[in-house]
C-alpha cells in the first residue's frame, strides 16, 4: 500500500525524469544531465515531501535544464548515488553534467532558485552560449 501511494504521489512529476537511487549510479548521467539528488531518512519526512512537490509543479524548467531527478529515501539500502554524496537527513544535492557538485541545501528549494542556481553553472552558460550561436 505504501509503495501505491508513493507512486500516485509522485505521479505528477512524471513528466520529468525521475528514478530511485537504489538502481542507478551518478556515472549512468554523465555528461548527459544535470542530476539533482533528493536525500531523505524517509519518504514521509515533510521536507522531502515539500521539495517533492516544488520539483513537480515547474518540471518543464528543470527538463529544459536536462535535470534528471533521483531519489533516495532509504539510508539502510547504501545505495551508490548514497555512498558517493553521504548526506545527512534531508539533502538536496545539485550535480553539473560533469558529475561535479555544485550545491548542496539542507532544506526543500523551490525550482525558480534551483533554476537559477543551474544556469549561473559554467557548463550551463555554454550550453545557452552555443544555442544562441545556431
Amino acid at each position: 500500500m505504501k509503495f501505491l501511494f508513493m507512486i500516485l504521489w509522485l505521479l505528477p512529476a512524471a513528466a520529468l525524469a525521475q528514478v530511485p537511487a537504489s538502481g542507478v549510479t551518478l556515472d549512468d548521467y554523465l555528461w548527459q544531465k544535470r542530476p539533482v539528488v533528493v536525500f531523505a531518512d524517509s519518504a514521509e519526512d515533510p521536507a522531502f515531501r515539500t521539495q517533492m512537490d516544488y520539483l513537480a509543479r515547474d518540471a518543464q524548467s528543470l527538463e529544459d535544464r536536462d535535470v534528471v531527478i533521483i531519489t533516495d529515501t532509504d539510508p539502510a539500502a547504501r545505495s551508490a548515488v548514497r555512498e558517493k554524496l553521504r548526506p545527512r537527513g534531508f539533502s538536496l544535492v545539485i550535480l553539473e553534467k560533469d558529475g561535479k557538485v555544485a550545491l548542496r541545501k539542507p532544506m526543500p528549494w523551490h525550482v525558480r532558485e534551483i533554476v537559477r542556481a543551474i544556469d549561473k553553472f559554467p557548463l550551463r552558460r555554454q550550453e545557452i552560449e552555443d544555442a544562441g550561436r545556431y
